[in-house]
């Protein structure tokens, strides 16, 4: 009847969930056990439950350890006895690292994206830019460089055939007609449409300028301005392009005993070259500021200027200025005025402006260079270009 009783299902475990099989082994708890009596054949009544009722749950809650980050596999803990699950090891989904929001992702990433652009940008314009610059703005850019730059190949530094190849083609001869006499000289090409430096002395009082390149292309000039105090002076050619610029060096970084090369029209011969070494630095060399200094005196062209308180080549007369020049050994003869002096890269260091000829003072025999020469330092000019675009300072 004990059996029946339990079988009966009256007394079912109301917490156990339907589809769970009864905890076989449980027992039913009650304050007064059934009677196993023959004579108690009838229902019992039963009793108030026990207080320790329900029973325990067919399976015992299984501790659930923590899980580790990286762990994959987790062992289950053994079930109860009778529950019909082994122990054994089961598969676990990892977990996973928190997802990093999209914007901050983005974030992140943009500087580093922006800062590669940039990078492969610059990498593309790096080897452009020189050109870039030139072709933008080339008509007014001046080519400028330091003694560390050679325009000659470096295996070729101090070969004067290189440099005078290289060179050549940016001098010019400058010739002034003036009202009672002509004038001849040289120039140094400083922009590809045709800015012409050259001295002062050499166009003052001109009415009229020709200038002749060294591939025998002639061009009509005028001047832009002037700088008696530097003898300097800037030309314009007219209808000009292409022309191939010199490279302006640094006439800071030249010392005593470097190898120069002088380019210029000596009597009017075009393209002459010469070489020689810089004899001094800082020579105060003193030239005339008049008008009438670039008249040709006796056909022989020698620019009268004054050193070591003794003048040169005629009279300076009383309105003179004085600068800091370049000495060189590099033959110099009149039509030299205005030309380069190159160091031994090709950039121009120097404007050649006086020399000293022994043809106004002697016989024909004597005429000739003495190796004594001068030249506007380049950083002068380059100081001074401003001031010549905007017409000169003669104050």
């Amino acid at each position: 009847m004990t059996e029946s009783f339990r079988r009966s299902g009256e007394y079912e475990n109301p917490y156990q969930a339907p589809y769970q099989a009864p905890y076989e082994d449980a027992r039913q708890y009650a304050s007064t056990p059934a009677s196993s009596s023959p004579a108690s054949a009838s229902p019992v009544t039963p009793s108030p439950v026990d207080p320790e009722w329900p029973p325990p749950p067919a399976y015992r809650p299984a501790a659930q350890a923590p899980v580790e980050p990286t762990a994959v596999w987790q062992t289950r803990t053994a079930g109860g006895a009778g529950d019909g699950h082994g122990g054994g090891t089961a598969p676990l989904p990892p977990v996973a690292a928190e997802p990093t929001p999209p914007g901050r992702k983005k974030r992140a990433r943009g500087p580093f994206a922006l800062l590669a652009a940039v990078a492969v940008v610059a990498a593309a314009i790096g080897g452009g830019t020189a050109y870039g610059i030139q072709e933008l703005t080339g008509k007014d850019t001046v080519v400028s460089s330091s003694t560390t730059t050679s325009v000659v190949p470096s295996s070729k530094t101090g070969d004067v055939a290189t440099i005078a190849a290289t060179v050549s083609p940016s001098v010019v001869e400058v010739g002034a007609t003036l009202s009672n006499g002509t004038s001849t000289g040289s120039g140094v090409v400083i922009t590809a449409d045709g800015e012409i430096v050259t001295n002062n002395h050499v166009v003052s009082g001109a009415n009229s300028i020709k200038v002749t390149t060294s591939d025998g292309r002639s061009y009509t000039a005028k001047v832009v301005g002037t700088d008696s105090k530097k003898d300097l002076a800037l030309l314009k050619l007219a209808n000009a392009s292409g022309l191939k610029p010199a490279t302006l060096g640094n006439s800071d970084g030249v010392k005593v005993g470097d190898t120069v090369v002088a380019i210029g029209s000596p009597e009017g011969l075009t393209g002459t070259v010469t070489s020689g070494i810089v004899s001094a630095l800082n020579r105060d060399v003193t030239v005339s500021t008049g008008e009438n200094q670039g008249q040709q005196q006796g056909g022989g062209g020698n620019w009268p200027f004054q050193f070591g308180g003794q003048q040169f080549n005629g009279d300076t007369g009383s309105s003179t200025t004085t600068y800091k020049a370049l000495q060189t050994d590099a033959s110099l003869n009149p039509g030299n005025s205005g030309g380069a002096l190159i160091d031994a890269g090709g950039d121009i260091i120097g404007i050649n402006s006086a020399m000293y000829s022994a043809a106004a003072d002697s016989s024909s025999s004597d005429a000739g260079s003495v190796g004594l020469g001068f030249a506007i330092p380049i950083n002068t000019v380059k100081a001074d270009l401003a001031t010549l675009r905007a017409g000169g300072s003669d104050s």
